[in-house]
């Protein structure tokens, strides 16, 4: 039997999605707590750079159902973010500065920890440490 043959190799996430209500609250939401920057907008959608290589898509609920490669979420979907385990604390007293709740803090059995907290559409976002993952 003939071994399947290796998939060229992907070097990472480009771009993630989240699709919100509200685009001004979502976009103030990510850029005041977060720090992300927006890089491009339109009437669709508001991209953020995140970490100088990825990007967070903030799509319009809705808005993308007709584009020629249609798409949109509901729910309350869930993003995780890379962050450096020295800066656990700062990121703990930035969300408390902004008044955001943090709803769960886990240890994670490789070392790593992380925080979870809702955006404005109540999108469980994840501000996690390495040794989350084996990878990671």
């Amino acid at each position: 039997m003939a071994q399947p043959k290796k998939a060229p190799n992907i070097s990472g996430v480009v771009e993630i999605a989240l699709y919100v209500a509200d685009m001004p609250r979502s976009v103030e939401f990510y850029s005041e707590v977060l720090g992300f920057e927006p890089i491009a907008a339109d009437e669709r959608l508001t991209a953020m750079g995140v970490g100088g290589r990825q990007v967070l898509l903030l799509c319009k609920k809705g808005a993308s159902k007709d584009w020629p490669a249609p798409h949109d979420g509901d729910g309350e979907l869930h993003v995780a973010f890379a962050i450096a385990r020295e800066e656990l604390q700062d990121w703990e007293q930035r969300l408390a500065e902004h008044k955001v709740s943090i709803e769960h803090h886990r240890a994670w059995p490789r070392g790593g920890q992380s925080l979870y907290f809702r955006d404005p559409d109540r999108h469980l976002v994840e501000l996690a440490t390495p040794g989350v993952w084996s990878v990671y």
